[in-house]
């Protein structure tokens, strides 16, 4: 048969698989034609009909591809003498088919009237992919039966139809006037809160911690008002106690002299009794059991000019430097 004579290698070329397999089939019934009936039935396709299936390959959807099929109808070959080479300077490639189809068409309306061809009949834009399949099937041979997927390259992004893509400003994209305005505040609450710590942290330096202490010189009333035995209504307040006895009145310090915890005064047992460690002191102040290494510390006991007792913490006496002796150690009665 001819058309086993035609060389199908020269379509490669075309990057478009669809309008490879259309270039080919073409060739394939120019051949079928030349048999059947002759040069003659070969020379009424018109060579314009090679050149729009090459152009039609740039383009990127099919449907603009059906003005440029139109051209082959045309016998009177006013088409094939249409220069298509000025609208390879169009950089768009669905800009510079249109131009090429527009071209084409308007030589063939030319043609028609003036020269007397017939107009161009218009295949149906619904037919064309049958007759791709057609084709397709024509060069494959049985391999494809019932159904083939055309594969067609995507539109550019210029004529692709939808709302362009919306990216996060985390993602790399750029934000909306809403959205600055939004990060505009958050920054702003960011600073003020930090600036406020800031000053928190000034302010509390500038007013340190102080530890007030109660009066170390103070009059707890007169002689009278006592009892004999140990009174603790000045334990919390000044931290003594005052004992008083037969003879005389003195003031013993509320500290330990182990390691300066506050002891206890056991009125059944008569005697200070110190939770820490157990040191045991009597009610002289004297020490007698536990790890006390020394008896208890007396205050300076004095009658102020209004006849009140008077207390002063600053003057200590301790009993084993002998100092117990001392007149202002205790208030004679």
């Amino acid at each position: 048969m001819a058309e086993e004579n035609v060389d199908l290698s020269q379509f490669d070329d075309i990057p478009d698989r669809a309008e490879r397999a259309k270039a080919k089939a073409e060739a394939m019934r120019k051949a079928k034609a030349a048999a059947a009936g002759g040069e003659e039935a070969a020379q009424e396709v018109p060579a314009a009909a090679e050149v729009p299936a090459v152009e039609e390959a740039e383009a990127p959807a099919v449907e603009e591809a059906p003005a440029a099929e139109e051209a082959p109808a045309v016998e009177g070959g006013g088409e094939a003498e249409v220069d298509l080479s000025s609208f390879n300077e169009i950089t768009d490639r669905v800009a510079r088919a249109r131009a090429k189809a527009e071209a084409l068409r308007k030589a063939r309306g030319a043609s028609g009237p003036s020269g007397g061809a017939a107009p161009a009949k218009k295949a149906p834009a619904k037919k064309a992919p049958a007759k791709k399949a057609a084709a397709a099937r024509a060069l494959t041979g049985d391999a494809v039966k019932e159904r083939v997927i055309l594969q067609r390259t995507p539109a550019p992004p210029s004529i692709r139809l939808g709302a362009p893509e919306v990216k996060s400003v985390v993602e790399g994209g750029i934000t909306t006037r809403r959205g600055f305005f939004s990060w505009l505040a958050l920054a702003w609450l960011a600073f003020a809160t930090a600036s406020g710590a800031g000053l928190a942290a000034m302010g509390r330096f500038l007013f340190p911690n102080v530890l007030f202490e109660p009066p170390q010189s103070f009059k707890i009333g007169f002689p009278e008002e006592y009892e004999i035995g140990v009174d603790e209504r000045w334990k919390d307040k000044f931290a003594v106690w005052i004992v008083k006895t037969a003879v005389d009145m003195f003031a013993l310090i509320t500290v330990c002299t182990h390691l300066g915890c506050t002891p206890n005064w056991l009125s059944n047992e008569q005697k200070f009794k110190c939770p820490c460690h157990g040191s045991g002191f009597y009610s002289s102040g004297i020490n007698f059991e536990g790890p006390a290494p020394r008896p208890l510390e007396r205050a300076r006991i004095v009658l102020a000019d209004d006849g009140q007792i008077l207390i002063d913490k600053d003057t200590k006496f301790q009993y084993e430097k002998g100092q117990w002796d001392l007149p202002e150690s205790s208030l004679k009665l």
